[in-house]
């Protein structure tokens, strides 16, 4: 028999008529675009699990982690150094983003034209519906968008607010713009935790989160084989995860996922049969229960073997050094990794046209869809560098820009379908 968690979400001082729809709703959603994937690997039980427990065993284990001394720190992004959170005796977790549900109640003090993304987190906290927002003692955001830094001003007003100012280049002066916020984020996350970074405790993160990262690139990796041996939904979802479960045993089930993919790439098994066409996503992270633009995908006749988003390849990547002495030398090697995340935010921005041609190239993709999230300015525009890129490569590209509304999945389809046509003929 299920575990009931109503006490617990009572506690936490959460809308629970608005909760039950929200669950509802994903629950039957999963169900119906997951479960029934054919041949899918077994080890995807265990994240059929963690979606499962959600809002449930894994708020548990959240607020047990506070009860014993343990601080939450909810994040929205990839420059929040993890590695500084987990030293202290933190647990990063992501926060709720990525549903239309939540973005009406935002919209009575947000603009309609306003990034979807933004919306939704800020609708999850105004109106209660989220258990990570109400188990975080801290939110760290960042200035990656203005419309971000917008939001977290308000968010300030109702829940614990850190912002990280985030550089636009990356030369010198951006480089130690950017050390000293990360020396203000470890005093500030020294102080909210109540304990110090240290050599020890740092080096033992980094390298944890590194087997984190490289166990996901595992995955991700051996979907460049030809059958794929995992949908682009599951391995999106494996990366969602990521943001969410315990360190420690998400590393250990992503690496079984991993072994299980290497017997089925050694016998030629897949889940789409060979000769599938292939596209890579690239744009704006996708959140959970963002799974649209890969079903519509997957469902069309093609398989998405690849992502160039934070929801992706530029969260797995790099990793950070793990030879650095001094607690000083480890806080470069973090800079350097920080840095070398090529998120539209920066001007200019070759790195991510590089980024793409190696992750389209070694994919074997045939197509590139490019989505954005509506009023999400950056990648918009970025979007025409990217465009010019790939005609220049003679590269099939499909820009997509959309919401979390499921009113254009059929143009979204149609779209789709035209672009599988370019890259068959």
């Amino acid at each position: 028999m299920a575990e009931d968690w109503t006490d617990m979400w009572k506690d936490l001082g959460l809308d629970l008529e608005k909760h039950d729809v929200l669950m509802g709703a994903l629950g039957s959603l999963y169900l119906e675009w997951f479960t029934d994937q054919p041949n899918r690997p077994e080890t995807m039980a265990y994240y059929d699990f963690v979606i499962s427990q959600v809002h449930g065993l894994r708020i548990k284990e959240l607020l047990d982690h506070k009860e014993k001394g343990g601080t939450v720190v909810g994040t929205f992004c990839l420059f929040v150094p993890e590695e500084v959170i987990v030293a202290l005796d933190g647990v990063a977790v992501g926060l709720c983003a990525g549903a239309d549900f939540s973005v009406p109640i935002a919209e009575a003090e947000l603009p309609r034209n306003l990034c979807p993304l933004i919306k939704s987190f800020y609708g999850f906290k105004l109106g209660k519906i989220c258990p990570y927002f109400e188990s975080a003692d801290v939110v760290v955001g960042e200035t990656t968008c203005d419309g971000k830094k917008k939001a977290y001003e308000l968010l300030g007003k109702i829940h614990p607010v850190y912002v990280m100012e985030v550089p636009n280049k990356k030369g010198p002066a951006d480089r130690e713009l950017w050390r000293a916020e990360l020396d203000d984020f470890i005093a500030a996350m020294e102080k909210t935790t109540g304990n110090k970074l240290t050599e020890e405790n740092l080096a033992a993160a980094v390298k944890k989160v590194n087997a984190k990262r490289r166990a996901i690139r595992r995955v991700h990796e051996l979907r460049w084989n030809d059958p794929a041996p995992i949908s682009g939904k599951d391995a999106l979802l494996i990366m969602q995860i990521s943001f969410y479960d315990d360190m420690d045993r998400f590393t250990q089930k992503t690496n079984e996922v991993a072994d299980e993919l290497e017997k089925r790439v050694a016998v030629g098994e897949g889940v789409f049969d060979k000769g599938t066409p292939r596209l890579m996503i690239s744009g704006t992270p996708m959140a959970i229960p963002n799974w649209k633009v890969h079903q519509v995908v997957e469902t069309s006749g093609a398989a998405v073997v690849a992502e160039e988003m934070c929801t992706g390849f530029r969260y797995y990547k790099n990793t950070v050094a793990e030879d650095a002495k001094t607690l000083k030398e480890m806080k470069e090697a973090l800079l350097d990794h920080y840095m070398g995340i090529n998120c539209a935010c920066f001007t200019p921005n070759e790195q991510r046209l590089e980024d793409i041609d190696y992750l389209y190239k070694n994919s074997r993709a045939q197509g590139i869809i490019h989505a954005t999230l509506s009023f999400c300015t950056p990648y918009l525009v970025e979007q025409g560098n990217v465009k010019k890129f790939t005609d220049d490569l003679g590269i099939p590209m499909l820009a997509l820009e959309t919401d979390y509304s499921d009113g254009d999945v059929g143009q979204l389809k149609t779209r789709v379908e035209a672009l599988l046509e370019q890259v068959s003929s």
